[in-house]
């Protein structure tokens, strides 16, 4: 029995592999030969990128390894048996049965539904069972062929809804929604779930829908939609037990367990009983998805406009006035702008939804903006990230005052964005920005005191202020201590500098592209590392902005003790630049006076960082 999907030729009833990685080669082979795919290699890489997410083991016995691919010349499952089990996820329980499902990069619905076919399948129990004891390639695909009928009692009044999702949205958002829609069918009643899953939100209940169900059950590890189930009895539980306790879940259901859900203004379920982990980490995250665009964007409409556009005078690179490079480098620079308030927005919007963005964005836009305190250069991306998380909890915070029904109508519109805005903006104004910028006055004055000191101890200070913030306040420090150096013709500090200014972007490029089982980057961070080394050769620092964001811990010390590296070679060598710039491009242009140990010290820098941080990531991962 062939099928488009499936193919005797796909299945393999006796697998050899006895680990994890064995058994994805051994599944990868099977398609390969039958030629389903392009690239063996790049398919292999994106099965592992998918598994870097959360484990695919369903356990059930099963595991169902998967991935969109370019490699992809066909939609196809492989299935493979293995008799001794292998311990495919972070459970005990061993796998036997091995579903790896490949999809061409842009079939993200047909992706979608081959999952829900196989994970249908899988949900009965005696398949799992019948799948181990088959002895024929026809004995497996009679399973995935034969058309099953829906278990559905449509004279049930009782209606149910759920709401499932997993952190990944793919294999496990719509088994537990199978499961629960099985164990609702045994039980005799209706239920409508929704699936939140990578492709969207699907199958939504309508408010009348809503209305008459009877409760709510939320089998999701990821932000689902609450307010509209205000009133409703609710009952929350992970994927996983969607998956493995529906018939309880459906059971509770019906025997009226769980707890009427109260909206109080928050955008997802992370007010349950159960407490969610990582959404500090959430909430970022979701500031770094939005501010993205903004750096990239704005950072290589900058490097592109002073890398064609650049001239070479006493002051510096300069484009010149009312030119087109010109009008390109102002809109890269207000990208570069708006780049830090969206990170803070959207932070405070993850936590406190639409009435934080605006005090958020403020916040931030103040955060940045050091005028507003009396310092040259504001806090940098590390000040706007404290706003974000200020703005959200405030606005959170306000949400629980019993305001007069009078002006209930006025909260949400007037009197909290205005008031959380002004405690934010007044909280820098007064009370963070004032001491930030004394210690900017304090790091210039000590940066003087060590002119004529070690060379050594002076190259690591610099690298290590040039490598905390990215074009921040602490490098912009930095900068007009080395500009004031140039004015009494000492060119040293500059070309030093010059050395660390491209290490954390071309830092983190090279660990983007050394990542190449996507254990530490997802897809859209390693597009944004290709960003980063454009950036980072035309000197904007601030390409390594959204991984610092992501992971602070991690990307902060690598790129200090990188650029820490890079400018004490460069005071050690002598190296000169003849303008305030950095980056490869003043090479280029040829405005250092050893260039090719200029290079060499920004790319020594570089790998230095990308090596430091790759070990912290393995150092904390074993941890």
């Amino acid at each position: 029995m062939e099928h488009a999907l499936f193919s005797e030729k796909l299945v393999k009833l006796s697998l050899t592999g006895l680990t994890k990685d064995q058994i994805i080669n051994e599944m990868v082979e099977v398609l390969w030969k039958d030629g389903r795919l392009s690239d063996k290699e790049q398919f292999t890489k994106d099965v592992y990128a998918r598994e870097a997410e959360i484990t695919t083991d369903l356990e059930i016995g099963a595991a169902m390894p998967h991935a969109k691919s370019k490699a992809v010349c066909q939609p196809s499952v492989a299935i493979g048996i293995s008799q001794k089990g292998v311990i495919f996820g972070e459970s005990k329980e061993k796998s036997y049965v091995f579903f790896m499902v490949a999809m061409p990069e842009n079939a993200a619905k047909e992706h979608i539904e081959v999952l829900g076919k196989v994970t249908g399948v899988l949900l009965e129990k005696e398949n799992i069972t019948a799948l181990k004891n088959a002895r024929t390639e026809e004995d497996v695909l009679q399973l995935f062929c034969q058309e099953k009928k829906e278990v559905i009692n449509n004279h049930s009044d009782v209606l149910l809804l759920g709401a499932t999702g997993c952190t990944s949205g793919v294999a496990h958002t719509y088994l537990a929604a199978k499961a629960l829609q099985k164990a609702a069918g045994e039980h005799g009643v209706q239920i409508k779930v929704e699936t939140n899953g990578s492709i969207g939100v699907e199958n939504s209940p309508t408010a009348g829908e809503i209305a008459q169900a009877e409760c709510v059950i939320i089998a999701s590890d990821r932000a689902v939609e609450m307010s509209r189930f205000d009133g409703k009895r609710i009952i929350y539980a992970k994927v996983k037990d969607g998956i493995n306790k529906a018939d309880d879940l459906i059971e509770k259901a019906l025997n009226g367990e769980g707890e009427i859900y109260h909206h109080n203004g928050d955008r997802s379920n992370s007010q349950t009983g159960q407490k969610r982990e990582g959404s500090i980490y959430t909430a970022l995250m979701n500031g770094v998805s939005y501010m993205l665009p903004f750096v990239i964007v704005g950072g290589i409409m900058t490097a592109l406009a002073y890398a064609f556009g650049g001239q070479v005078t006493d002051t510096g690179l300069v484009i010149p006035d009312g030119s087109f490079w010109q009008k390109i480098a102002d809109l890269g620079s207000a990208g570069m702008t708006l780049m830090t308030p969206i990170l803070a927005g959207y932070i405070a919007y993850a936590i406190g939804d639409k009435v934080a963005l605006a005090p958020g964005l403020l916040g931030g836009w103040v955060a940045v903006n050091g005028s507003f305190y009396g310092s040259e250069s504001g806090t940098g991306f590390l000040g706007a990230i404290v706003a974000g998380f200020l703005a959200g909890y405030v606005v959170k915070a306000m949400k629980k005052i019993k305001f007069p029904e009078e002006i209930q109508s006025l909260v949400p519109l007037i009197i909290i964005p205005i008031a959380s805005s002004l405690i934010v903006s007044f909280a820098f104004i007064f009370v963070i920005g004032v001491p930030i910028s004394s210690m900017m006055t304090a790091l210039s004055d000590m940066l003087s005191g060590l002119n004529g000191g070690s060379l050594i101890i002076l190259g690591i200070v610099m690298g290590f202020m040039q490598g905390f913030d990215f074009g921040g306040p602490v490098g912009k420090t930095l900068f007009m201590f080395s500009i004031g150096m140039m004015a009494q013709g000492q060119f040293e500090f500059i070309g030093a500098e010059a050395m660390a200014i491209p290490v954390a972007p071309i830092g983190m490029a090279i660990a983007t592209f050394m990542d190449r089982r996507s254990r530490f980057f997802n897809d859209e961070e390693k597009a944004s590392g290709k960003a980063a080394l454009v950036m980072g050769f035309c000197g904007v620092s601030e390409g390594a902005i959204p991984f610092a964001a992501a992971d602070p811990l991690a990307v902060i010390p690598a790129s200090m003790i990188g650029s820490a590296v890079a400018t004490t070679m460069g005071l050690l060598f002598s190296i000169t630049d003849a303008i305030a710039w950095g980056g490869p491009i003043v090479v280029v242009l040829g405005l250092t006076n050893h260039p090719l140990l200029a290079i060499i010290c920004m790319l020594t820098g570089s790998i230095v960082t990308a090596l430091v941080y790759y070990a912290i990531k393995t150092a904390r991962t074993k941890k």
